[in-house]
């Protein structure tokens, strides 16, 4: 058994990219890390904060250098933003550096679970479910280029998602 010494997780917000990511890091002793939660660390303010001064642009220039640098590291189970795949230099970065699994999520599931969450700047609209929806069409193809597996999150506790991944890893 030659598990992946990388493994990154994309998707959709809401998916559970984060709290799959920490359970799968566990799982196989791999260290853990979280794109936003990086790009905040090295910025010192929130996502919203970023969106507020620099755009959707800026924010993803930020991810994107991010993404470059946690790739490299190994050992490391890496939860990716929903819109990280829509970057062609961080789609080839994922492939080529890891194992990619795409936990895919209804967008119907997706605002149940992000329904209260403020910090997410693009669903602040008037219509958040067609926004997801609207997400959902551009990036699902995405996602499932740059995957080796498709695992769905829908109605699924995280721990049963986890464990899903680590049998597939280890009969691969």
């Amino acid at each position: 058994m030659n598990l992946p010494s990388n493994i990154f997780l994309v998707g959709p917000m809401g998916a559970g990219k984060s709290t799959i990511g920490r359970q799968v890091a566990s799982l196989l002793g791999l260290d853990f890390d979280d794109t936003d939660h990086e790009i905040q660390r090295r910025t010192g303010v929130d996502i919203p904060t970023i969106f507020d001064f620099e755009g959707e642009e800026g924010f993803r220039k930020r991810e994107c250098a991010v993404i470059d640098d946690l790739t490299q590291r190994g050992n490391l189970v890496l939860a990716t933003g929903g819109g990280s795949i829509l970057n062609a230099d961080n789609r080839r970065n994922l492939s080529s550096r890891g194992y990619v699994v795409y936990l895919y999520c209804s967008p119907e599931q997706q605002y149940e679970r992000t329904l209260r969450d403020r910090s997410r700047p693009l669903l602040q609209t008037e219509d958040p479910l067609g926004t997801l929806q609207a997400l959902m069409d551009v990036r699902d193809p995405l996602y499932r280029e740059a995957a080796d597996i498709v695992i769905t999150s829908e109605k699924r506790s995280a721990s049963s998602v986890a464990n899903e991944i680590v049998k597939k890893l280890r009969s691969e």
